[in-house]
């Protein structure tokens, strides 16, 4: 047999860039992979998570907005007043289906640029919405996954800009009465990976403190899977509860969860006196403006449920979510 040739080593001059190569590489791998983690859901070291003194967007689609040129007197005041507060605003696909919600989306990006602060959206639409009461409706199971690729794409078109998901609210508390923790944990799992983009902070439903106990809301949250992927719950949405009793909610329902952080709805808990109705209780009031509460557990309070708008048709009010005016004079009765 032949002998082998002897392999030469290259010379030193040479496996220095072969190094430098491989170190850059290792760095584009790097990034690669923590950029792909970002936008599944977990956040970059540098992301501002939202706080005291977020400001969020005042909607131009606002339904308060909408209703100015059919009003008049202290209604027309109530509905300007309301129209320029910040407040969230609330992706359906009744108002925004599919094919004009990552429109409105990109419309409201423009306005928080436009007005220097944060989104925030409510994402209001999965299949089975509110067990068939005041707020049924929603999507199919086809259709759900859709609407919200489509409003993921938006949001992902905005990475610089600090954006607040609050995703369907009353899913979980709802669901030990509707019997459907299970269809419940699957769509919410989903839609957290739909809607997961840089900069942006989901917060899933926590129920509120005269609602589930914390022991139990817990588990259902665990349940879902998503307790890791979210920044956390948003509590009180569209109730009337007053901010202590929130607070302290979210401390003890925080404890169980793995120190997940919160939000807490205040935009109709001024007089925080419903006595645990929550269908258009009368001699309410607007709370705390968004922006002002919070501690280490709740990031920040901010008005979710729009003031004026109709939690259904009770106590003489129209269907949920159109624009009454009666309300939104007496919400307001204190704070223009």
């Amino acid at each position: 047999m032949a002998p082998r040739k002897k392999l030469r080593m290259p010379p030193a001059r040479v496996l220095v860039p072969v190094a430098i190569v491989a170190v850059l590489v290792l760095v584009i791998v790097i990034i690669g992979t923590v950029g792909n983690l970002v936008t599944r859901g977990f956040y970059a070291l540098t992301a501002q998570s939202p706080g005291v003194g977020t400001t969020v967007v005042a909607p131009s689609q606002s339904k308060a907005k909408a209703a100015l040129d059919d009003l008049n007197g202290d209604e027309k005041d109530a509905a300007t007043w309301l129209s320029e507060q910040p407040t969230a605003y609330w992706l359906t696909p009744e108002q925004d289906p599919i094919g004009e919600a990552g429109d409105t989306v990109i419309s409201l990006i423009s306005q928080a640029r436009d007005q220097g602060r944060t989104l925030a959206v409510v994402v209001y639409g999965l299949p089975g919405r509110d067990c068939g009461n005041y707020s049924s409706g929603g999507l199919s199971e086809e259709d759900y996954p859709r609407w919200l690729d489509e409003i993921g794409r938006a949001l992902d078109t905005a990475p610089d800009l600090q954006k607040i998901v609050v995703l369907e609210p009353d899913s979980i508390a709802l669901a030990p009465d509707c019997g459907n923790i299970a269809d419940r944990a699957r769509q919410l799992s989903a839609a957290v990976d739909e809607l997961s983009a840089p900069n942006t902070w989901i917060y899933v439903d926590g129920g509120h403190s005269n609602w589930l106990g914390a022991d139990q809301m817990a588990d259902l949250i665990r349940q879902t899977g998503v307790v890791g992927k979210v920044r956390g719950f948003a509590t009180n949405v569209s109730n009337y509860q007053s901010s202590s009793d929130e607070f302290a909610y979210a401390a003890e329902l925080s404890a169980k969860l793995d120190g997940a952080h919160a939000l807490v709805d205040t935009s109709r808990n001024g007089a925080a006196s419903s006595g645990g109705e929550w269908c258009n209780p009368p001699w309410q009031k607007v709370g705390e403006p968004g922006g002002t509460l919070g501690d280490d557990i709740v990031d920040t309070n901010l008005w979710i449920k729009p003031p004026g708008e109709s939690d259904g048709e009770c106590n003489g009010g129209p269907k949920a979510g159109v624009f009454w005016p009666r309300a939104a004079v007496e919400l307001t009765r204190d704070a223009r």
